[in-house]
């Protein structure tokens, strides 16, 4: 990487927490491939800073990525986003185009990629109701499968079947019924001390496991159904999937060097 000067250019990802992320380890690894003068950053922000935080961003021309818990609310900050991003109510990249910022979700992408990897249909069953399940919702609705939704709380998988359905998804509560694929969409799973996010019962029969966190050596949860005989993920090649895609709408006239991205992932995660 070039050393940062007076004209580079920063991007930053934002979370609470952030520490865990590996964005800027594989986004500079991206940036240093590409010979770009520009260099990524975490940045720790509450919640409540988050307006002051994007504010200052788009005063300043810093471009980056959005990471839990705040999806849903740097959609509702943003004047300008993608269609996507509009219909879900949901960002995780952004940029500045003519003094303001514009939001999208390359989270959707990012999923049909790693489940085309895992090679099943449907029906999928997500774990969760925040920012990182809506991208499974545009995900299902963009590849044409049923989408069944648990939650800790009935009323929130209620709520959000509702919103999907609205979305066009074919979207329920979690019903109980055998699907081809499991999703955690939810945070379990990054401290060793979480609880899985289904019970083993649950997922009998599903053919594939996709876990959106990821943890060095792999996820608890992922190796526990790859033990059950199921095709197993972690989210680390969404991470790159959705991270190419963010790379290319911070520096649009370069192809995001996808191996180098998963190389530098998958050194630190250990493989």
């Amino acid at each position: 990487m070039k050393t940062p000067g007076a004209g580079t250019r920063v991007l930053a990802i934002l979370g609470d927490p952030v520490e865990h992320s590996l964005s800027p380890l594989m986004h500079n690894a991206a940036i240093t491939a590409m010979g770009l003068d520009a260099v990524y950053v975490a940045q720790r922000c509450k919640p409540a800073s988050l307006p002051q935080v994007m504010g200052a961003f788009e005063a300043t021309g810093v471009s980056g990525n959005i990471t839990v818990p705040h999806k849903i609310a740097a959609a509702n900050l943003l004047i300008r986003l993608t269609s996507i991003a509009k219909e879900l109510g949901c960002v995780n990249t952004f940029w500045e185009e003519e003094g303001r910022l514009t939001g999208d979700n390359t989270d959707v992408g990012g999923l049909v990629d790693a489940i085309a990897q895992l090679g099943v249909v449907g029906p999928w069953l997500v774990a969760g109701t925040g920012g990182a399940a809506r991208a499974v919702a545009g995900a299902a609705r963009e590849v044409g499968v049923k989408l069944l939704v648990r939650s800790r709380d009935d009323m929130r998988a209620s709520d959000f079947s509702r919103w999907a359905q609205d979305l066009g998804v074919d979207a329920e509560p979690d019903d109980g019924s055998t699907v081809a694929l499991a999703i955690n969409a939810t945070s379990l799973g990054l401290e060793a001390s979480d609880k899985m996010p289904f019970p083993e019962s649950r997922i009998l029969g599903c053919k594939a496991a996709l876990d959106l966190v990821y943890r060095k050596g792999g996820t608890e949860w992922s190796q526990r159904c790859g033990n059950m005989g199921m095709r197993a993920q972690d989210g680390r090649v969404m991470l790159v999937a959705q991270g190419a895609r963010s790379f290319e709408r911070f520096f649009p006239a370069v192809k995001a060097p996808r191996e180098i991205m998963l190389a530098a992932v998958a050194r630190s995660l250990g493989d």
